[in-house]
């Protein structure tokens, strides 16, 4: 179910994605062409994915999610940039091609991410590319500046760069994760609800349950992944983060425990589901993905 999903769901945010980045002037083609490169280099799109199948979770229609969705792929991609940086993480590879800054270079790479982030605060804020009322247009620029912000995934990150080389315990890894990685996906389930216009505070808090959930469980998974993948297969530098002595689930709790808290985290997103009908198999279908993928 979740391939065929996810193939609907891709090319639907890829068209909307594709109309937001034309470059008005010729002057600006390579910023626009570094842009685009950033954004169309075979991500999986799991946040977008999240927006819609919240969004009909609720009973709402996918394409009044569009903006949501571009929203949070341009946050994420953006934020991608700027983690691949010789001052952030220092990688030369994403997705199994060049990261931004080795195909481009360092300065445009940096505009690149700015570019990505500014554009995705403007197709939220803009009333024709996002048909809702303005109280529920704020109401999502609101949770998505909180969620790409210091109090969410910026934040994050600078605890990650903060905590090379330092013993963390599981209650300070998850507090820098549920910022660095969470803060977006748990932002990307609570845009879909909005976007349903049936999001009632019952239905939110469920929701973001089970956003927590997935979003640690993600976490998990990427640093499993990380020491029994490879990097053909990940896309991405395998052992990077043993390599630059970062904190992880496996390394804090043992491989056969880091597995097994990731089983749990999913059982605890699909648990928060209970009370959902058929309408929510897109979401319990990601929340076994999340903990199932091999990339």
């Amino acid at each position: 179910m979740i391939a065929a999903y996810q193939t609907l769901c891709q090319g639907r945010v890829d068209a909307a994605l594709e109309h937001l980045l034309q470059s008005p002037r010729s002057e600006l083609n390579r910023l626009y062409d570094a842009m685009r490169y950033s954004l169309f280099n075979g991500g999986k799109r799991v946040r977008p994915l999240l927006v819609y199948a919240a969004c009909e979770a609720l009973g709402g229609q996918a394409e009044k999610a569009n903006a949501a969705a571009c929203a949070v792929e341009l946050i994420h991609a953006y934020s991608l940039v700027h983690d691949d940086l010789p001052a952030m993480d220092d990688d030369d590879l994403r997705r199994g091609q060049p990261t931004t800054h080795i195909a481009f270079d360092e300065a445009t790479a940096i505009l690149a991410g700015d570019g990505l982030q500014s554009v995705a605060f403007g197709v939220l804020a803009d009333a024709a590319a996002n048909p809702h009322d303005a109280e529920v247009r704020l109401s999502m620029l609101s949770t998505l500046s909180h969620a790409a912000g210091p109090a969410g995934m910026v934040g994050g990150q600078a605890i990650d760069l903060g905590s090379v080389g330092i013993k963390l315990d599981q209650s300070a890894l998850e507090v820098m994760h549920r910022h660095k990685t969470g803060a977006l996906i748990e932002a990307s389930v609570r845009l879909g609800a909005l976007a349903s216009g049936a999001a009632s505070e019952h239905a939110l808090s469920a929701l973001h349950r089970y956003a927590q959930a997935i979003g640690l469980a993600f976490q998990v998974q990427d640093d499993i992944l990380d020491v029994e993948s490879d990097t053909a297969t990940l896309g991405k530098t395998q052992g990077k983060d043993e390599a630059n002595d970062k904190p992880t689930y496996p390394a804090l709790l043992g491989m056969d425990a880091a597995k097994a808290y990731a089983l749990e985290l999913r059982d605890q997103a699909l648990d928060a589901l209970s009370a959902f009908d058929d309408k929510a198999e897109p979401l319990r279908a990601l929340a076994r993905y999340i903990v199932e993928r091999r990339n």
